[in-house]
C-alpha cells in the first residue's frame, strides 16, 4: 500500500505541469491575445494528460494524490479556458455553470461514499467522453476565431447535452453504490478501494 501514497511520481509530475499550464494559457489569450498558441497550449495538457494516464497505469505508479490530483487540473483547466472564452461566446455560461452544479454532485456523493463505503470511484467512459467533446469544443472556438455563430451554439449545445448526460448518469451510479443496489464484487473491480490503501 506505501506505493499509493507516494507523491513524486511521473503522473503527479505530469499533473503539477499541466497546473503550470493554466496561468500561461490565460496570459497567452488575454494579454498576448494570440490565439492559436492557447490552442497549442491547451493541445499540450491534453496530450500530458493522457500521458499521464496512460504511465499511471502501465508502470503501476498510481496514486492517492494522483487521484485526486489528476482530475482536479482537468476541471480547473476547463474553467480557464472556459472563462477567458466567455466574454467572448456569452452562451458558454451555460457550460460553466452545468460544470459547477456536475462537481459539486460528484463531490458531496463521492465523499458520502468515501465515508459510507470507503470507495473511491473513478471516472466512467461517459465522463471521459464528455471532457472530450468539451475539450475538443473548446479548441475549435480558439483556433476559428470567427466561427459561424449557429456552428459555435451547436458545438456548444452538444457539449452541454454531454455534460447533462454525464451528470445524470454518473447520479444514478453514485445513489446505487449509496444505497447498496451495485454488487461490491464490481465495485473492487472497477474501483479503487479501502480507506488505508488511498
Amino acid at each position: 500500500m506505501e506505493k499509493k501514497r507516494k507523491i513524486f511520481t511521473i503522473p503527479n509530475l505530469l499533473s503539477a505541469f499541466r497546473i503550470c499550464l493554466i496561468p500561461l494559457f490565460v496570459w497567452l489569450y488575454c494579454t498576448k491575445q494570440n490565439y492559436l498558441w492557447p490552442a497549442a497550449v491547451l493541445l499540450l495538457s491534453g496530450i500530458t494528460d493522457i500521458a499521464d494516464g496512460f504511465i499511471a497505469r502501465r508502470f503501476d505508479m498510481e496514486s492517492a494524490l494522483g487521484r485526486v490530483l489528476d482530475p482536479a487540473v482537468d476541471k480547473l483547466t476547463q474553467g480557464a479556458v472556459l472563462l477567458c472564452l466567455l466574454p467572448r461566446y456569452p452562451v458558454m455560461l451555460m457550460l460553466l455553470l452545468a460544470l459547477i452544479v456536475k462537481e459539486i454532485q460528484n463531490g458531496v456523493t463521492g465523499m458520502m461514499i468515501i465515508w459510507k463505503k470507503g470507495l473511491v470511484c473513478g471516472a466512467e467512459r461517459h465522463g471521459k467522453a464528455a471532457a472530450f467533446v468539451l475539450y475538443a469544443m473548446l479548441t475549435v472556438h480558439l483556433v476559428w476565431y470567427h466561427i459561424p455563430i449557429q456552428l459555435s451554439d451547436l458545438l456548444i449545445g452538444i457539449s452541454f447535452a454531454m455534460i447533462l448526460l454525464s451528470m445524470l448518469l454518473y447520479a444514478v451510479r453514485n445513489m446505487k453504490i449509496l444505497t447498496g443496489k451495485q454488487a461490491e464484487t464490481a465495485l473492487e473491480k472497477r474501483y479503487i478501494s479501502d480507506k488505508s490503501g488511498g
